[in-house]
């Protein structure tokens, strides 16, 4: 019988194979694809492998704005793990309170009603829920968004390959092109006083699709004219992501629900929260038991919300993402062009939500394996092959940045020879 009371030793070799045995296959294939690392440790804008190797995360599909293990997070967990982790659910607690009151200070106005939970698609559910206490049995989502994979929010996660395995889905479920002003209100004419909209600010998984100017104020102005509920899915562009508290904020939005989640934790413990009108909070408000879950607002999960937007103020990280995604989108561009020409359709982003996006399969998923070589860790985007994402830590030093160009710069030299990518407005195509 194997003792846990020390963990063992990280063998790569050995977690591989538990994990062919025990977690997924595919899962260490894939492990093995990104050179077989074991990551074991972590802090700050650095993920540490068994060897002792370390690794420039600008990865972490956006949980990570305040790196890893920040103070301000640790601190508090450290103490209320110390004092009392899981609550009765019968009394009142404190720390949730708490976290409800801090959270709802940074959101637009008239969301004030919060409902914790532990995970992105797990608000999307309560958000699906309290749409239907509303009588919104249509639900509208936009192509190729991206809002989950448990059953109700894989309805509405525009991708086909992530819904067939699954189908029959929810019923009434709707997509309309991201952008369009026009087809939102076509679709919303057919069904009024019964459409719930849930929008993303800049598409994330899409591949960092920014809305056009006006759009996002224009659909919460048709939910308006049509009684429909507007829900924002700011779970990855929240917090300080695009370089303000909100995607909402840029626009002066006023949702009848907002989604928070990934940094939401501060990088320590998964947490995601529904922030809501009194209005549309009406039936939770109610009756406490209609939509619950065991660790929904769980002591020690409401010490780390609380850390992480202390942190954010604190260390003025919104102001920070700003600054260095504006410095940072030029200079991914200037050096994926240099080194891919016309192979590079756009390179676009908001804050510290950056996307490469190019004119055909390959290279994005080659540069991801090669920026790991080059000691960098990246993201693909679920939605879209043909996107690179970056989405590092608001905490970047000169010399950290100066990093992860250089090891862009590095990355698509090597892929660059690859491609062979003509200047003149050709096509390019890998040299495989």
């Amino acid at each position: 019988m194997t003792t846990l009371a020390n963990p063992p030793a990280a063998d790569g070799e050995e977690v591989a194979d538990l994990c062919r045995r025990h977690l997924s296959k595919g899962r260490a294939t894939l492990g093995e694809l990104f050179g077989g690392h074991l990551e074991t440790d972590s802090r700050g804008a650095w993920v540490t492998s068994a060897t002792g190797r370390r690794f420039l995360n600008c990865g972490g599909y956006g949980v990570l704005l305040m790196g890893a293990r920040h103070p301000a997070v640790v601190r508090r967990v450290e103490a209320q793990l110390h004092r009392h982790p899981v609550a009765t659910r019968l009394f009142l607690e404190p720390q949730g309170a708490h976290a409800a009151e801090a959270l709802v200070r940074t959101a637009p106005a008239g969301l004030e009603r919060v409902h914790f939970a532990c995970s992105g698609a797990e608000a999307v559910e309560a958000a699906i829920k309290i749409a239907r206490t509303r009588g919104k049995d249509q639900l509208i989502a936009a192509h190729e968004g991206y809002h989950g994979k448990t059953m109700g929010a894989l309805s509405l996660t525009g991708k086909e390959v992530f819904q067939k395995p699954f189908r029959p889905l929810l019923p009434g479920v709707h997509h309309t092109p991201y952008g369009d002003v026009e087809a939102l209100e076509e679709l919303l004419k057919t069904m009024p006083g019964r459409a719930c909209l849930i929008l993303e600010p800049v598409q994330g998984e899409a591949g960092v699709v920014l809305p056009p100017p006006g759009y996002l104020r224009a659909a919460q102005e048709l939910c308006r004219a049509y009684d429909a509920l507007f829900v924002l899915d700011e779970i990855q562009t929240g917090l300080g992501r695009l370089g303000s508290w909100w995607g909402a904020d840029v626009e002066g939005l006023e949702p009848d629900v907002l989604l928070s989640g990934k940094g939401l934790g501060g990088g320590v413990l998964p947490v995601s929260a529904v922030l809501a009108t009194p209005r549309a909070f009406a039936a939770f408000d109610m009756d406490p038991y209609l939509h619950t879950s065991t660790f929904s607002g769980t002591p020690l999960a409401m010490a780390a919300v609380q850390g992480a937007l202390a942190a954010i103020e604190e260390d003025d990280l919104v102001t920070r993402a700003r600054d260095l995604g504006a410095g940072l989108l030029p200079e991914l561009n200037r050096i994926a062009r240099a080194h891919f020409g016309t192979l590079v359709r756009e390179v676009r982003g908001q804050g510290l939500l950056i996307g490469v996006e190019f004119t055909e399969p390959g290279p994005a998923g080659d540069l991801l394996i090669e920026l790991v070589h080059q000691g960098v860790v990246a993201n693909h985007s679920l939605n879209s092959h043909l996107v690179l994402r970056f989405t590092p830590p608001a905490i970047l030093t000169p010399a950290e940045t100066q990093h992860l160009c250089q090891a862009f710069d590095s990355a698509c030299r090597v892929q660059a020879a690859r491609y062979n990518p003509t200047r003149e407005g050709g096509t390019a195509h890998a040299q495989r």
